[in-house]
């Protein structure tokens, strides 16, 4: 790796490798022992409603992260302005959803479940700070990040401990998730601040600059909006066929790949974007090289984590979890393969991002969440949990594998590569 990209980036991709095998270690200590301690059916309560909120992240999000990073890279005189506007657009995004959950709710829908609806939401709301992430990537300094979220783990891990020993409701974990984004935010700012570069002088609302930034992610928002709904889609018929408790079975499945494995993969191509973006600006070359190392460093860990639960899944889920989540066996062993694909997906995004071609990134989660819709339609019913996991699994294939070979550019531009 540190044949192509500097040490600096290598540091920040350390750092950001520690922090999500930090979270591992605890993610396997505490989170079975809340599945187990909730049940199926209370964590498939849960899992459902983070679900459904999570078809609004893009426009929670509005797609600003990379783009944002990749403005700072390429003007970092004006990282205070975009880092401002950022934070403004995405607060008024927040303030329409909320206040569309808070009427729905209190006006149209009669749910026991309101009360976690409102929590996620809110917790929504602090999560508006990791725009100082941006600011942090972009800059490299992914050693605060890693101080910062490390901090705030304890203190959740702990609190859930608690929750666990004393048989909480599952109100009370939701409630720690808000906390979880409150204290990292709380953290940004102080460090942030004391290292003065944070400077809220500087952050004044910008009609043009928002507007560029909000053109630039649109396509983003878009493809990002049809991620979330193929992602969720399988909950959606989950709970229509089967019920809270296939949603429960399915979400430990999703803990284990996606929470504990697949975000070590996210991280590493996290962070080194920014490095990708100086190289494709000023040296294509060598942004060539990069992509081709990173695209074998990616394809090696996901084969790793799908022979690991592969060889181990069984014996994880017998161990760590209840009986109840035994039928989560034959689905991890189906959805482990995800990551191989998905890995290799967000680095194309990646070069979508710096190429200002993300409309191709429209069109390939398009056919992906069809795919899926499909899928699910039809195994759902009949292979259950399983059914569920074959169809994402599938969908990730077709969006990012297929996708590449289907688009000539694309296509031509990979052999070019290798």
């Amino acid at each position: 790796m540190t044949s192509v990209f500097s040490k600096k980036d290598f540091l920040a991709t350390n750092w950001f490798t520690l922090e999500k095998l930090i979270q591992f270690v605890s993610g396997v200590f505490i989170v079975p022992k809340i599945f187990s301690a909730l049940g199926t059916v209370d964590i498939g309560k849960l899992k459902f409603v983070e679900a459904v909120l999570g078809m609004f992240t893009p426009l929670f999000f509005l797609g600003l992260s990379a783009i944002c990073i990749r403005e700072i890279v390429f003007h970092p005189k004006r990282s205070q302005l975009i880092l401002a506007n950022a934070f403004y657009l995405r607060l008024f995004s927040w303030i329409l959803i909320a206040l569309g959950v808070f009427l729905y709710f209190n006006f149209t829908e009669s749910s026991p479940l309101k009360a976690l609806y409102f929590i996620i939401t809110l917790s929504y709301l602090f999560k508006l700070t990791d725009v100082f992430e941006y600011y942090l990537l972009a800059k490299k300094w992914t050693k605060i990040i890693f101080f910062t979220k490390i901090i705030s783990l304890i203190i959740i891990v702990s609190l859930q401990y608690y929750g666990v020993q004393n048989q909480l409701d599952v109100t009370y974990f939701a409630k720690l998730i808000v906390l979880d984004f409150f204290i990292q935010g709380l953290l940004y700012v102080l460090i942030l601040k004391h290292y003065d570069h944070l400077q809220f002088k500087k952050w004044l609302f910008s009609w043009t600059l928002s507007k560029s930034l909000l053109k630039m992610s649109f396509p983003l928002i878009v493809s990002n909006s049809l991620i979330m709904f193929y992602i969720t889609i399988d909950e959606l018929f989950l709970k229509y066929y089967i019920g809270d408790h296939a949603n429960g079975v399915f979400g430990s499945v999703q803990f284990l790949v996606t929470a504990l494995s697949w975000n070590i993969g996210f991280s590493i191509v996290g962070a080194l974007y920014p490095s990708l973006a100086e190289s494709y600006k000023n040296d294509l070359k060598l942004y060539i090289q990069k992509i081709k190392r990173l695209i074998k460093i990616m394809f090696v860990l996901g084969l790793i984590i799908a022979v690991f639960y592969t060889l181990f899944g069984d014996a994880i889920l017998d161990s760590y979890f209840t009986e109840n989540y035994a039928e989560a066996k034959t689905p991890l062993l189906v959805f482990c393969w995800a990551p191989l694909f998905v890995f290799l997906g967000m680095i194309y995004e990646k070069h979508l991002i710096n190429s200002n071609n993300l409309q191709k990134n429209v069109y390939r989660f398009f056919i992906g969440c069809l795919s899926n819709l499909v899928l699910c339609y039809l195994l759902i019913p009949t292979w259950q949990v399983t059914g569920a996991a074959i169809a994402v699994l599938a969908s990730h294939f077709i969006t990012n594998i297929v996708y590449v070979f289907i688009d000539g550019k694309s296509r031509r531009e990979l052999i070019s590569i290798f």
